[in-house]
C-alpha cells in the first residue's frame, strides 16, 4: 500500500491527477485534514482511502503506517524525521519526500534548518535498509494558490512604481506545478535500485528575476518601471515590517534570497526519469490569465 501526504496541496493535486490519469491501480491510503478539499480524490475512481488526522500525533501515525510498503511524503520538510521513524517500525520499504532548494541557501536562517534535518536523515537511512529518493523542487509556481508568483503578480498589478533587490539580477528557476505531478508520478514508478539518493526539480531554463516581473507586467498589459533597491535597504524594511506587525508578517528570508542565485541543474532527473519541464513564459501567461479571470469576476 502507498501512503500520501499532502496530495490536496498544490503540488500534490497535480500528482493525483497523474495517478488518475495513468489509472494507478495499487491501493492508496492518504493524509488529509477535516478541512481539506477530497473533491477530486472522492470521484478519482481509485483505490483511496482517506485518513483523518493531525501527521505531528504519533499514535495516528502508527495507525497510518500499517500494512504500508511505500511513503510519498509531500507535505512538509519539518515532519520527515517523525514519518521516517515511524516508517522503520512498520518496515517500510521505500520513501519518497519533497524536501526544497533552500538548503542551498547561502543565508543560514534560510537554509540551517534544513541542514540539520536532512543530515538526521542521511544518518538514519543510511543505518536501515529503507529507500530513500529525496526530490528539491526550486520556487513553485503555476496557479493562484502558489506562494511565490502569485504574490508577485498581485504586487506588479498593484504598483506602478515596483523595487527589485539588486537591480533584479539574480537567476530564479520556477517549476510548474503540473510539471511536478508528473515528477512524482515517474518517480513512483521508477525501481527505486535505480535512482540516486536526491534529485534537484528545477523550471525549464534559469531566468533573472527582473525578466520575470517584466514578463508579468507584460501579461498584464500595465507598464512598470521598476527600481534598484539594494539588499540592505531591502532587508532593513522587511524587519520594519516584522516588527510593526509583531512578526505577523516576515519577509526577511524571502527578501534576502532575492539576492542570490537560485538555479539547479535537473540533469539527472532528465537522465534517471525522464523529468519535462514547460518553459516559463508559457506558465506565467496561464497563471495571469487566471489572475485576471479572477479580478474580472471580483470587480
Amino acid at each position: 500500500m502507498l501512503l500520501i501526504t499532502g496530495i490536496t496541496g498544490h503540488t500534490g493535486g497535480y500528482f493525483l491527477q497523474e495517478l488518475i490519469k495513468n489509472n494507478y491501480n495499487g491501493p492508496i491510503r492518504c493524509i488529509v485534514r477535516k478541512t481539506s478539499d477530497t473533491a477530486l480524490i472522492d470521484k478519482s475512481g481509485l483505490n483511496i482511502e482517506k485518513v483523518y488526522g493531525d501527521i505531528t500525533d504519533l499514535n495516528f501515525l502508527e495507525k497510518c503506517m500499517k500494512g504500508i510498503k511505500t511513503v510519498f511524503h509531500i507535505i512538509n520538510i519539518r515532519h520527515t524525521l517523525t514519518i521516517l521513524k515511524v516508517a522503520l517500525k512498520h518496515d517500510v520499504s521505500r520513501m519518497i519526500c519533497v524536501h526544497t532548494t533552500g538548503i542551498y541557501s547561502k543565508f543560514r536562517n534560510a537554509s540551517s534548518e534544513y541542514i540539520e534535518i536532512e543530515g538526521q536523515i542521511k544518518k538514519i537511512v543510511n543505518d536501515s535498509k529503507i529507500k530513500m529518493t529525496i526530490l528539491r523542487p526550486t520556487m513553485i509556481y503555476g496557479d493562484l494558490c502558489d506562494h511565490n508568483m502569485s504574490k508577485f503578480i498581485k504586487m506588479v498589478d498593484k504598483f506602478p512604481i515596483f523595487p527589485v533587490i539588486n537591480k533584479g539580477s539574480c537567476l530564479i528557476q520556477p517549476v510548474n506545478a503540473r510539471d511536478l505531478g508528473k515528477a512524482y508520478y515517474a518517480v513512483l514508478m521508477t525501481d527505486s535500485e535505480t535512482l540516486k539518493y536526491e534529485y534537484n526539480l528545477s523550471g525549464h531554463n534559469p531566468i533573472t528575476m527582473l525578466k520575470s516581473f517584466q514578463l508579468i507586467s507584460k501579461n498584464l498589459n500595465k507598464k512598470r518601471i521598476f527600481i534598484n533597491c539594494p539588499l540592505s535597504i531591502g532587508v532593513l524594511l522587511a524587519k520594519i515590517l516584522k516588527l510593526s506587525t509583531f512578526s505577523k508578517i516576515d519577509y526577511i528570508e524571502k527578501v534576502q534570497r532575492m539576492s542570490e542565485d537560485r538555479c539547479f541543474s535537473h540533469e539527472d532527473a532528465k537522465n534517471d526519469f525522464n523529468y519535462q519541464t514547460e518553459r516559463f513564459e508559457i506558465g506565467i501567461e496561464r497563471e495571469v490569465k487566471q489572475y485576471l479571470e479572477r479580478r474580472s469576476r471580483i470587480i
